[in-house]
């Protein structure tokens, strides 16, 4: 019978001083942050029998027992939905993914989800730590369209999440935002974590009152390309980290929330135009105008640089077009 396993883990000097949540991500075994997290929170890292915290600042010479856990057998129900695969070898395949589909399975969207259609797709798909995540290396927001690459085979798996990880990879989202940006172009960091009082939200914790924070760093650069008169922006954001809403939470806190957010944006935005028509116009916006345009990575076996790029979907075009952002 298979029996979880267990590890030993002595830090060097190399890691001292990291938080250990950090530090773990680092082994073969575990290979991602969020995994090393879960693994502390569940109470399957301890020290000297000890329960430890992922904030623990790791020293030299400290001794650390996890335990890896047996999975449970997860059955993923194929979903049989036309996907726009952009490029696929035995390797990777990038897909377009539209507005509307969530990644992967999760509560309240066990199925139906862009997994669910890949195992339908294929059965070449790398198992990774989660099982229902076969493949997924990142992920883009439900509401957002655009590039996601995903890994079928397990060296592809490790090799693209240490190229997120050691930020290599190249990606931009386009987004039209409301208002005029006073600068051009800039640079905004914060720490983000999940909104104190709306779970569905994230937030920087400067806007409350943390003083030492705990949440995740967070930078996104963008560019202002074209400007409305009406009072409206097109702007490409460059990442540098990748986390959860976070082009959605950087431009609502900058002023500038992106047409159509659900979450982050009110509708008294909408008022605030004069004009009638462009009011409807805005209304009428299928879905979060936010899009993952451009995407580059090594790949990883030939070491070719791969670059793909995809238009706006096509039920944002009438509204794209009335702006002369296309």
């Amino acid at each position: 019978m298979n029996q979880p396993k267990f590890v030993t883990f002595i830090f060097t000097a190399a890691t001292t001083g990291e938080r250990l949540d950090k530090a773990l991500s680092a082994a073969p075994q575990i290979m991602s942050r969020s995994q090393a997290t879960s693994l502390i929170d569940r109470g399957f890292v301890t020290r000297n029998n000890q329960p430890v915290k992922p904030a623990h600042k790791t020293t030299t010479g400290e001794t650390f027992q996890v335990c890896i856990p047996l999975e449970e057998p997860v059955e993923i129900t194929p979903f049989a939905l036309k996907l726009n695969i952009i490029f696929e070898d035995t390797d990777v395949l990038v897909v377009n993914k539209p507005s509307g589909l969530v990644v992967h399975p999760a509560a309240g969207h066990r199925e139906n989800t862009l997994v669910n259609a890949l195992v339908h797709h294929t059965n070449n798909l790398a198992g990774g730590f989660h099982k229902t995540r076969p493949g997924i290396v990142h992920r883009i927001d439900k509401d957002t369209s655009g590039l996601l690459v995903v890994a079928k085979s397990d060296i592809a798996l490790r090799s693209l999440a240490k190229q997120f990880k050691n930020k290599t990879t190249h990606r931009v989202y386009w987004a039209v935002v409301y208002g005029l940006l006073r600068n051009p172009s800039g640079s905004i960091t914060s720490y983000i974590r999940r909104h104190p009082v709306d779970r569905k939200k994230f937030a920087s914790e400067k806007l409350h009152g943390v003083t030492a924070p705990t949440g995740k760093l967070a930078i996104t650069h963008y560019d202002v390309k074209k400007a409305n008169q009406a009072g409206l922006s097109l702007i490409h954001c460059k990442l540098e980290t990748g986390r959860t809403h976070q082009i959605r939470v950087h431009l609502s806190e900058l002023g500038h929330p992106i047409v159509a957010d659900p979450i982050y944006s009110t509708t008294h935005r909408i008022r605030s135009f004069k004009s009638v028509h462009m009011r409807q116009q805005v209304e009428n916006v299928p879905h979060l105008m936010l899009h993952a345009a451009e995407l580059g990575f090594t790949h990883p076996t030939t070491g070719k640089r791969l670059q793909f790029s995809q238009p706006w979907p096509d039920e944002l075009l009438p509204f794209l077009q009335e702006l002369q952002f296309v």
